[in-house]
């Protein structure tokens, strides 16, 4: 094995156990071993890459329990429920939703994303989904009680028009989002910082990356309030992995910035150029 590739192996090793003791810390650990059960396997959970290494499956699993708890949090306000997960790359959210309240709840699901790929992946499991851009989801007559958003809003060209669009178009109660956390905002477009001429794609490009007092003034201005905030760190703050931070920043992002939003068009409303 190389020095590179060892390097490698060892970085993720620590960040794995770094990862393992914040779900700990931040209490994912059970709802992560409920979703086992219900998807043991994540490995084609995207298009662009596989799930296929201990330090991936640690990340996805515990970004999956920190965003079904924000799902638990309004779940039982509803008896009968239709939830919309935009931007779905595998239908596995939707898979966790039935598991753990169809049998209590009349849950209908379904998923939309731009990519053909995912949409027929969705559909194999037996789920609906809908090949759209998550900006023209209201021109397909999609009727939500609940929007789910996750890692989504950064990829788009005009989060702005996508949330005002929601919030004007559609009458869903809520819209649940998580979206990468950074202290500070900045444009990512990162192919472009390294002077790449690749093909990019939606689903593996960052347009904007802002920080959560940035982010909360562009959802108000949007036609959405924020009911509840949360932010998932990928390291524990009381014990050594700590110190994993700045490899979090470098290698990934520090976390996760989770929102429930409830629509309120009392700042949109007052912009005149809707």
């Amino acid at each position: 094995m190389s020095l590179k590739c060892l390097a490698k192996k060892r970085l993720q090793s620590v960040l794995t156990k770094s990862l393992a003791s914040s779900a700990k810390e931040q209490g994912l650990v059970d709802m992560t071993e409920k979703l086992k059960k219900i998807v043991p396997d994540i490995t084609d959970q995207y298009t662009q890459f596989k799930v296929d290494t201990p330090y991936l499956e640690a990340n996805v699993r515990n970004m999956h329990a920190f965003q079904i708890s924000l799902i638990s949090r309004i779940v039982d306000e509803f008896e009968k429920l239709t939830i919309v997960d935009i931007g779905d790359s595998s239908g596995t959210h939707l898979q966790y939703i039935l598991g753990l309240y169809s049998k209590d709840k009349d849950i209908k699901c379904l998923s939309g994303n731009l990519d053909k790929e995912a949409v027929d992946k969705i559909k194999k499991k037996g789920l609906e989904a809908t090949h759209a851009r998550a900006e023209d989801l209201h021109e397909y007559n999609i009727y939500a009680d609940v929007f789910l958003c996750f890692e989504m809003l950064e990829h788009l060209m005009n989060p702005c028009a996508f949330l005002h669009d929601l919030s004007t178009k559609t009458n869903a109660k809520y819209l649940i989002v998580t979206i990468p956390y950074l202290n500070r905002s900045r444009v990512g477009l990162h192919h472009l910082r390294k002077k790449n001429n690749r093909k990019v794609y939606a689903e593996n490009t960052h347009i904007f990356e802002l920080s959560p007092e940035d982010w909360k003034l562009l959802i108000k201005h949007s036609g959405w309030n924020v009911e509840y905030e949360q932010i998932y760190l990928q390291y524990p703050k009381r014990n050594l992995y700590l110190l994993t931070k700045p490899l979090w920043k470098r290698k990934d992002f520090e976390g996760f910035y989770g929102l429930i939003l409830k629509r309120d068009q009392t700042y949109s409303s007052r912009y005149a150029d809707w």
